[in-house]
């Protein structure tokens, strides 16, 4: 982490610190249904707080279409951010101009401050200098503690960290560090998982793992894929066809970077798509005309556990089968477990991320049991395909 500026390096007593957050959390009938991205930051802010900093907390919530909607307002999560930090947290009803500057002026040293949906202005996402000067003026320092957003450069995410000093809050902090680990000088061997629908949602994540793992696993309707493109039948499954050639070749170029692809060995088919829908285990060689692959079959994620056995890094993003229908959710049970007992036993870093991704390992139970599973959707895969992140890089010393 030398290469970014972090709060250890922060001078923030009597200081306006203005921290981007993600506050983007699922709501239904104005409540909050999964407080875990606000729970993420509560280190950084009370740290913040705690040093004699006034914090004060930008961030986006939905995607609003023209300017200010109460749909989109960030009142709601103010008095969840402040039941979860069990400290009062005012609310701004504008992210720069008159109504922001009131409030900033108003805070005292280790208050908390909200203020209103950054992209109820346009130029947010523009990144536009005028807005970024607005903002700024808020504040003399500006800490991002939002990894999920940093692959967009806008400007609570990029522009203000040009325009102040600007410092990684811990949450960022231990985004970048676990990813570092896992990809940029991780402990060999490597193994990724891929799971998901479809290969071509990931083409450019499984061309650049095919250069940084030694083991690539692929799972999820996407192994169809791969299964067809080596003239395997798969019935009615999910499968893009028209990428059978960019299969082949990824399996090419695997090959030629040393880098081992995983595909399964058995399925579990069934001929509809619901819970408890009558299956059977086959072998990939064996799958019916009116078969649909709904998860990987119990040689595969015993071959995977084999596999993670000798490996001391995974990085994980997606699923193995349709986790979400019962008993499809076995494989990616299996491995979830497996990989968070070697974990736990110290023999492997794992490191997770992607919303089917936290979903499924929470359905396996295991999420808190992984060395660190992102929150992040967009930025976690950009950083996977070996994309650069303006806002992390806005950070660097």
């Amino acid at each position: 982490m030398s290469a970014f500026r972090t709060l250890d390096s922060a001078e923030l007593k009597g200081k306006r610190a203005l921290v981007r957050v993600d506050l983007n959390v699922p709501m239904e009938n104005g409540r909050i249904t999964d407080a875990t991205r606000i729970d993420r930051i509560l280190p950084t802010l009370n740290e913040i707080s705690s040093k004699g900093g006034k914090v004060i907390m930008l961030a986006h919530f939905g995607r609003p279409k023209n300017g200010p909607d109460e749909a989109n307002s960030l009142k709601p999560v103010a008095a969840a951010v402040s039941q979860r930090l069990g400290k009062a947290v005012a609310f701004a009803s504008d992210c720069l101009g008159p109504a922001a500057a009131e409030a900033v002026a108003k805070m005292k040293d280790g208050d908390f401050l909200l203020l209103e949906n950054t992209r109820f202005h346009k130029g947010e996402e523009k990144n536009d200098p005028a807005i970024v000067e607005a903002m700024a003026a808020l504040g003399d320092v500006y800490v991002n503690d939002a990894f999920s957003a940093a692959h967009r450069a806008h400007a609570s995410t990029e522009g203000l960290a040009r325009k102040l000093p600007a410092y990684a809050g811990r949450t960022m902090q231990a985004e970048i560090e676990a990813l570092s680990k896992a990809l940029e000088k991780p402990a060999r061997p490597v193994a990724a998982v891929v799971g998901g629908a479809k290969v071509s949602t990931k083409l450019e994540l499984l061309g650049n793992l095919t250069k940084k793992v030694d083991f690539l696993i692929i799972g999820g309707g996407m192994a169809n894929t791969f299964l067809a493109a080596q003239g395997k039948k798969v019935g009615k499954s999910l499968c893009e066809y028209d990428l059978l050639d960019t299969a082949r070749e990824i399996i090419k170029t695997a090959s030629a970077n040393k880098c081992q692809i995983v595909l399964p060995v058995d399925a579990v088919v069934a001929q509809e798509f619901k819970a408890h829908a009558p299956s059977h285990v086959v072998g990939v060689d064996h799958v019916g005309d009116a078969d649909m692959i709904l998860d990987a079959g119990p040689k595969s994620a015993a071959e995977v556990e084999n596999v993670l056995t000798a490996c001391k890094t995974l990085v994980w993003n997606g699923p193995f089968g349709a986790f979400e229908l019962e008993p499809f959710d076995a494989a990616t049970n299996a491995v979830a477990r497996f990989a968070a007992r070697l974990t736990g036993e110290g023999k492997l870093l794992s490191v997770a991320g992607g919303g089917d991704t936290v979903a499924a390992l929470n359905h396996a139970g295991v999420a808190e049991k992984f060395t660190y599973v992102s929150t992040a959707g967009g930025a976690f895969l950009e950083w996977l395909e070996g994309k650069v992140l303006p806002g992390v890089e806005a950070l660097r010393a």
